[in-house]
């Protein structure tokens, strides 16, 4: 499986005309495969460094060709944000189809805290306000992520964060303008909301804004809210709201920390607060470093808005954590379709999260229509 999804001599040939010289895997799915890559543009010697995610219709179940892939590589097209993940382009030869995106030089989210530990509250916070800024950009553009964890969250060279993966991502009001609630249940157990776990239309912006708050929890915790072993169980702890703060780090975390992890973490969607209402939140909008903290030191400012920003990367999902200088952007309207050296139509495009932590790889995700 691994080789047939690898490029072909002839698929890499034709990339490297177009300046694309595709490295060794770094990732795999069932029907996708993660490669490092460099671009060159032929003006500079200077090489980009991207990932490429290599996708085979012909090993793609139906549902996923008819529904999700379109989606996700429509909205690729759609989106541009310095705490989104940067597409570099979109190419397609035959039933393959190859996204360049910027290559996360820090890994993800997850990977961060597995070495690390609790993160510092301040940095906490500056990746949330982050995480909250990226997902309001996508929910003013009326597309819910539905997909939020820390795999999902990638780490640029200078420590912004990246919200990636949009294969479970979908617009969520239809040509009027009115809402459409979800009736497809994806994501991750873990980071699901309630109204996700139980199998009911569900507004999707509301269920992004409960996996940012267990994100939240995690960074402040290095531990899950829930055990998501039994979904049973998993909606009857978020239901009751039985979770706790770890005790190590009960009496550091600020009161106000707290407060919006409890709000964010409510069952009630008539009670939970607003994407609006998170980045509105005293927490969110305090801004105060301490020098010579761990904080400070990793602590950065996102970069300016403008085509050329850095950072983002691939993540192929798939693993968990126990309980308690660039070219231009393209314009991206479309997918580059190439044959070898033919010419082609242009376009653009709790418990613990210690190193014994138990990994969820084999579960996968919820997708129940």
């Amino acid at each position: 499986m691994a080789t047939r999804l690898s490029p072909r001599n002839s698929e890499v040939n034709a990339l490297e005309q177009r300046g694309y010289l595709i490295g060794k895997k770094i990732g795999q799915g069932s029907y996708a495969t993660v490669h490092l890559a460099d671009y060159v543009d032929g003006t500079s010697p200077k090489k980009m460094r991207l990932a490429c995610k290599i996708f085979d219709k012909e090993k793609a179940p139906r549902d996923f060709l008819d529904k999700f892939f379109p989606r996700e590589l429509e909205i690729l097209t759609k989106i541009e944000n310095p705490h989104i993940i940067q597409v570099h382009s979109i190419l397609q030869r035959g039933p393959r189809v190859f996204i360049f995106m910027r290559y996360a030089d820090n890994g993800d989210l997850l990977d961060f805290v597995k070495r690390n530990g609790v993160v510092p509250e301040q940095q906490s916070k500056l990746w949330f306000r982050q995480m909250a800024s990226g997902l309001h950009y996508l929910h003013g553009k009326n597309i819910a992520h539905r997909d939020l964890k820390c795999e999902n969250i990638l780490l640029s060279r200078r420590f912004n964060v990246k919200l990636a993966d949009f294969g479970f991502a979908r617009f969520c009001a239809d040509n009027d303008g009115r809402r459409v609630l979800s009736q497809t249940y994806c994501g991750s157990a873990a980071y699901a909301a309630p109204e996700v776990v139980s199998g009911t239309p569900y507004n999707p912006k509301l269920a992004d804004v409960w996996s940012l708050g267990i994100i939240l929890f995690i960074m402040l915790n290095a531990s899950m809210p829930f055990d998501d072993s039994n979904l049973r169980k998993l909606l009857k702890d978020q239901m009751s709201r039985n979770w706790v703060f770890r005790s190590r780090v009960r009496d550091t975390v600020s009161a106000l920390a707290k407060s919006i992890v409890r709000h964010i973490l409510e069952p009630d969607i008539t009670l939970r607060l607003t994407l609006d209402r998170v980045l509105g939140h005293e927490w969110v909008r305090t801004r105060k470093e301490k020098p010579g903290s761990l904080g400070s030191r990793l602590v950065h400012s996102a970069p300016p808005i403008h085509p050329q920003v850095s950072g983002g990367g691939v993540n192929m999902g798939g693993s968990g954590l126990a309980p308690t200088g660039s070219p231009p952007a393209a314009a991206r309207t479309g997918i580059t379709m190439f044959k070898n050296q033919e010419n082609a139509v242009q376009s653009t495009g709790a418990k613990s999260m210690d190193a014994t932590t138990k990994d969820s790889a084999g579960q996968p995700p919820i997708v129940v229509e």
